[in-house]
């Protein structure tokens, strides 16, 4: 069993990596950061490969294809990504094309490359980290916000086609709340909210993904804010986002 997982080199990526060796599998692993990575492969037990490559840069996705086409992969996880916080009338454009190109784009080029060989061969499963920020409107947060609904929704629509084509490839979405990992330092903001560790978030992931489970929310309180959402006019529910943003920067 081999496994690629993006956004390797730090939190939820890094402990799905440990997990997922702990379990057997073998690991192709990918960061911008090649001695994160080095770190990393030199603690796990299993056989592990690492690629330092930005997948920011759309050319590097079909790169990274191209060079781990012919490893048999059986689970891809796209987990890459990052925030920004801010007005979006005071945010920078470049650094928010940059987070499209890498939530968006990125997501979007990886999971079309390889469902279309796991399709062919009706086998293999797909893990896409989202964020419960998927089933929202985020002022101060927007573009992420943004992102993360396209990846959710991209993941349930590609479920909906699979099942209809009884096909045996199987794909997930991850739909955390707050983790204690990195994201905050490069968004520039802080969580006013208790934080799930990265750890448990991947492990619970990665159990519920091989269990074939479509959306993965870890935490109760995460699963109860969406429900609750449900019933929240829109506008109120941007108030309150708002503000849960406003003080993560304050």
């Amino acid at each position: 069993m081999k496994a690629l997982i993006t956004g390797a080199s730090s939190g939820i990526g890094l402990e799905m990596a440990k997990y997922l060796s702990s379990l057997g599998w073998d690991l192709i692993l990918v960061a911008r950061r090649e001695e994160r990575l080095e770190k990393l492969k030199n603690k796990l037990k299993t056989k592990v490969k690492i690629i330092p490559l930005d997948l920011q840069i759309e050319k590097n996705c079909f790169k990274l294809y191209d060079m781990v086409k012919k490893d048999d992969i059986d689970f891809l996880i796209n987990n890459a990504g990052f925030g920004l916080f801010g007005n979006t009338f005071e945010t920078d454009l470049n650094r928010e094309l940059e987070m499209i190109d890498l939530n968006i784009k990125a997501c979007h080029i990886l999971t079309k490359l390889f469902l279309n060989d796991f399709y062919k061969k009706d086998k293999g499963r797909i893990l896409n980290v989202a964020s419960s920020a998927g089933f929202l409107a985020g002022p101060r947060l927007n573009a992420y916000y943004a992102t993360k609904n396209y990846c959710l929704k991209f993941t349930m629509a590609i479920y909906e086609e699979l099942r209809r084509a009884k096909n045996n490839v199987h794909i997930s979405v991850l739909c955390p709340g707050p983790v204690k990992t990195e994201f905050n330092k490069v968004a520039g903001g802080k969580f006013s909210i208790g934080s799930l560790e990265a750890s448990k978030v991947a492990r619970y992931a990665i159990d519920k993904a091989l269990k074939n489970k479509l959306i993965i929310i870890p935490g109760i309180m995460t699963k109860m804010g969406i429900f609750i959402n449900r019933f929240i006019p829109w506008k109120l529910s941007m108030r309150f986002i708002y503000e849960i943003q406003y003080r993560k920067t304050r």
